[in-house]
C-alpha cells in the first residue's frame, strides 16, 4: 500500500473518530462561533460585529465617548480605576461621568482572522447557522496524514532514498505510532471534537503548519510556504516562528554541498543571491496577506499588531492592562500549568476532578518522556539544532502570555510547537514504533485523551475551577 493511500486511510479513520466522539455536537453550531460573526463583518465590510455578541466571553471592546467640549475618545476604562480613560494612543485621561456627553461600546472579534476567511464561503450561504463544529472537526482530520507523509520524506531528505527496500518497514512503524501519538495521544484529541473559537484556531494553525512544513522542505515552494506563514501568523502569530524553519531549509539549498549552515564557514559558502531571491519570491505573498490584516487592526485599534486582545471584556482584562499579554509574571503560573498540574483525586464520585487550567504535559502525553532517552546522532544534528531553536521562541510566547489556555483539559497551547516536538521523537527515537514502553506510553495518552474528548464541555463534574489541589 502506498503512503498516500495510507494518508487517506488515515483521513477517514480519524475523521470518523472524531465526529463519532463530537457526537450531537455535531448537530449544530458551539455556543463561541466568534470567527463566523467575524466572518459576517467581512461580508458586511464593517470592522465591528454585525449583531451584538451572544454573551460576554473573549470579545474585544472598545468604548467611543463623545465628551461635552465635542472631544471625541476611543478606548477603555481601566479596571482598577474607572475613572481613568486609556485612548487607543495609550493616553490616559481621568474623566468624570458629567464629561461625557455620550457613550457607544463597540464589539470586535480579537482573535486573528485566518480561520474566519476559510469560514467566508459557508457564512455566505448559510449565515448564522454555520456549524463551526463540522469544520472544526472536517479540518482536524487532516493534520494526523500530513504528519505521517511528512515523518516518511525525513529519511530521504536528511540522508538521501534507502539502500534497500529493508530500511524502509522500521520507519513506517515510527510513521503509524507518531501518528497515533498526535490524533488521539495528546490534547489535538480533545480540541478535535468541540467547535469554539480557540479550539478552531488551534486545530486550524496544526493543519497550516503541517502544510508549511511540507512545503518548506529544500525551499523549493518559497510561493506556498509565504502562503502559510501568513495564513499561521494570522492564525496563531507566535507560530510565524516556523519561518526560521524555511530559512534553515534554504540556506541548506544555498550551500554547494547541500548541508545546514552550522558555522561561518557554512555561511560563507552560500550563495546569498539564491537566498534574497528566494527570500523575495516568499515575502510577496505573505506581505499581500498580512498587510490587509494589520491595517483592519489599525482600523479597529489604533495600532497594526493589535488584534484586540489587550481590549478583552474578560476577568483577565485586569493583569493586561497592567503587565500586557506578555510578561515574565506570568512565567511561574504558566510553567506550572505545563509541567507540574495534576488532577484531583476524590474519595467519592467523581474520584477524579481536572482543572480549568487543565493538566501537565507529561500527564496527556506520557510518551513525551521517552525524549529523556534521545539519542543525537552526527548525521541529524544539523537538522535538530535548526528544528530546536524554532521551537524553543514559539514554546516561550506561550509561557510569558497572560493565559493558560483556561478552560481547558490540557495545555492546548503546546500544539503551537507540538508538530516539531513530534518530529523530534521521530530523529531521536529511530524505531521507538517498536519499542514496547513507547507503545504503552501512547497508548496511555490515548485513554488519557479519550476520557477528555469525551468528558471536556459535557461532564462538568469532573473538572474544578482551580489550579493546585489543596489537601
Amino acid at each position: 500500500m502506498s503512503d498516500r493511500t495510507l494518508a487517506l486511510l488515515l483521513y477517514l479513520f480519524c475523521t470518523v473518530v472524531y465526529a463519532s466522539v463530537a457526537g450531537p455536537r455535531l448537530k449544530g453550531p458551539s455556543g463561541d462561533t466568534h470567527f463566523v460573526y467575524q466572518a459576517e463583518s467581512f461580508l458586511a465590510r464593517r470592522t465591528d460585529l454585525v449583531r451584538p455578541p451572544p454573551h460576554q466571553n473573549d470579545w474585544a471592546e472598545v468604548h467611543h465617548l463623545t465628551l461635552r467640549d465635542g472631544t471625541q475618545l476611543k478606548g477603555i476604562p481601566l479596571r482598577q480605576s474607572p475613572e481613568k480613560f486609556r485612548t487607543l494612543s495609550g493616553q490616559v485621561r481621568l474623566l468624570n461621568e458629567a464629561d461625557i456627553a455620550a457613550r457607544q461600546t463597540r464589539h470586535y472579534v480579537s482573535f486573528p482572522p485566518f480561520p474566519a476567511v476559510l469560514l467566508l464561503p459557508f457564512v455566505a450561504v448559510f449565515g448564522a447557522r454555520t456549524n463551526d463544529v463540522i469544520f472544526t472537526v472536517v479540518l482536524a482530520g487532516l493534520a494526523p496524514p500530513l504528519l505521517f507523509l511528512f515523518l516518511r520524506r525525513l529519511p530521504g531528505h536528511l540522508h538521501g532514498p534507502p539502500a534497500t527496500a529493508q530500511a524502509d518497514p522500521p520507519s513506517l512503524h515510527d510513521a503509524l505510532w507518531l501518528t497515533l501519538l498526535l490524533a488521539f495521544g495528546s490534547v489535538y484529541f480533545f480540541c478535535s471534537v468541540i467547535g469554539q473559537v480557540w479550539f478552531t484556531a488551534q486545530i486550524v494553525s496544526m493543519v497550516l503548519c503541517a502544510l508549511f512544513l511540507h512545503a518548506s522542505l529544500s525551499a523549493r515552494r518559497p510561493v506556498l510556504s509565504g502562503v502559510l506563514l501568513a495564513g499561521l501568523f494570522l492564525t496563531r502569530p507566535q507560530m510565524a516562528g516556523f519561518g526560521l524553519f524555511f530559512l534553515a531549509e534554504l540556506l541548506r539549498r544555498a550551500h554547494p554541498e547541500d548541508r545546514y549552515a552550522t558555522s561561518r564557514a557554512d555561511l560563507a559558502r552560500i550563495r546569498w543571491s539564491l537566498v534574497l531571491r528566494t527570500l523575495v519570491v516568499s515575502a510577496l505573498p505573505f506581505a499581500a496577506l498580512v498587510l490587509p490584516a494589520l491595517l483592519f487592526n489599525r482600523a479597529r485599534f489604533g495600532s497594526l499588531f493589535e488584534f484586540g486582545h489587550s481590549y478583552l471584556a474578560t476577568m483577565q482584562a485586569d493583569n493586561i492592562q497592567r503587565y500586557g499579554l506578555f510578561n515574565y509574571q506570568y512565567l511561574p503560573r504558566n510553567l506550572a500549568a505545563v509541567l507540574t498540574l495534576l488532577p484531583k483525586l476524590l474519595p467519592q464520585p467523581p474520584y477524579v476532578q481536572i482543572s480549568y487550567h487543565g493538566v501537565a504535559l507529561w500527564v496527556t502525553t506520557p510518551a513525551l518522556l521517552t525524549l529523556f532517552s534521545a539519542r543525537l546522532t552526527p548525521a541529524i544534528r544539523p537538522f535538530v539544532l535548526w528544528l530546536v531553536a524554532t521551537l524553543v521562541p514559539i514554546a516561550l510566547a506561550g509561557l510569558l502570555y497572560q493565559n493558560t489556555g483556561y478552560i481547558q483539559f490540557g495545555n492546548r497551547f503546546s500544539l503551537d510547537y507540538f508538530f516539531g516536538v513530534i518530529v523530534l521523537l521521530a530523529l531521536l527515537l529511530p524505531g521507538c514504533g517498536k519499542q514496547t514502553l513507547f507503545r504503552v506510553l501512547v497508548l496511555v495518552g490515548v485513554a488519557v485523551n479519550l476520557f477528555g474528548a469525551i468528558t471536556f464541555g459535557r461532564a462538568w463534574q469532573f473538572y474544578w475551577n482551580g489550579f493546585f489541589p489543596v489537601p
